[in-house]
């Protein structure tokens, strides 16, 4: 009884009157500097106008865009004008918005992606029309073309899969990136119904513009009824990891696996949250059962620490779908890992980390 008593006195001297903001563990002490006000307090989650990621807000004119003093942007696109099944992704932006307490601290990378890069949700595309698909591909590729001109890493939240592509056409202008793309679906199917320019086919498009490496993409998570529209993925020499043979290979071989297929390149990350077993992410247009947990994902996304990521998206949310919010908090969640890796990418000049 004397020893619990000793012991109790000795927490109670270290910790009943310490400040809320002041931490022994240097690393935990390093995270707090960057979130506790001077008087204790942290900004509350529900508190203040809703951002992505609660990151400041920057807004931009489309006349004359300045983009300046950033590392990172982040970007919503709220467009679905390419889905071959249920729309609704267009409502992803705003709906990735409106979930709260996403971060600040990622404990497994040990980094504060809004506290330790200059990033910014600098709010969505300047589309000119809600109804022109192929304009509104141009309007992305403009943008993201302004955003990377200016030194800047694109974090792109959709909106549905066919945004990657012009995405892809902006990064990979001067040279093919590579990709790890995570997916239940490969994506690069042939036209529909007269067009190219759908969710089910950007990968395709975007090997034969020559802006994306067949040889250093690797698509994961694959599975369902539709394996039979994608026979360019091996054919263009595309690396493809079905959802089934994901438990067999193990997390740890599979990371290893990405990380080998794209090596030190240029290197672009799309995460569909259709990857995702409908059980936890339900709000997407084309579900399919048997995909990866949260936990797994979100395992594989931190094994991807120090690649050379050049940019990023989360797409296909599409919240009505879920009345739980259950799919935009895993959205929130990717986007927040994603925001993450890039405090590691050799591509962010770092002027603004201080880590």
């Amino acid at each position: 009884m004397k020893d619990d008593t000793e012991k109790l006195d000795r927490l109670r001297a270290r910790f009943m009157d310490r400040p809320s903001g002041e931490f022994e563990n240097p690393r935990f002490a390093r995270v707090a500097e960057k979130l506790f006000s001077a008087s204790g307090t942290r900004l509350a989650p529900y508190a203040g106008r809703p951002t992505l990621l609660s990151a400041p807000a920057r807004m931009v004119d489309p006349e004359s865009p300045d983009f300046s003093g950033l590392d990172v942007a982040l970007v919503g696109m709220p467009m679905d004008l390419g889905v071959t099944n249920r729309p609704g992704a267009r409502f992803g932006p705003r709906a990735l918005r409106d979930i709260e307490r996403i971060g600040p601290y990622n404990h497994v990378l040990d980094c504060v992606p809004v506290g330790e890069l200059r990033i910014a949700d600098i709010g969505d595309v300047p589309f000119r029309s809600r109804f022109a698909l192929e304009d509104s591909h141009a309007d992305i590729e403009n943008w993201i073309s302004l955003i990377v001109e200016a030194g800047v890493l694109p974090v792109s939240v959709g909106g549905d899969h066919s945004i990657t592509h012009p995405i892809l056409r902006a990064l990979g202008r001067d040279r093919p990136v590579g990709m790890i793309h995570i997916d239940a679906h490969c994506d690069t199917s042939g036209p529909f119904d007269g067009t190219k320019f759908h969710h089910g086919g950007p990968f395709r498009n975007a090997v034969l513009d020559g802006v994306l490496d067949p040889e250093r993409t690797i698509q994961i998570g694959i599975r369902g009824s539709s394996e039979y529209l994608w026979e360019f993925s091996e054919a263009s020499g595309m690396t493809v990891v079905h959802a089934e043979d994901i438990t067999e290979a193990g997390l740890p071989d599979l990371i290893q696996r990405a990380r080998d297929v794209v090596g030190e390149g240029p290197t672009y990350l799309s995460f569909d949250i259709d990857s995702l077993d409908p059980a936890f992410a339900p709000g997407t247009g084309t579900p399919e059962v048997g995909g990866l947990t949260t936990r797994e994902a979100l395992s594989l996304l931190r094994g991807m620490k120090g690649l050379n990521l050049v940019g990023a998206d989360i797409v296909e949310v599409a919240p009505q779908y879920d009345a739980t919010t259950n799919t935009a908090q895993a959205g929130g969640q990717v986007l927040f890992e994603l925001a993450s890796l890039m405090c590691f990418s050799p591509a962010v000049s770092h002027k603004g980390l201080t880590r």
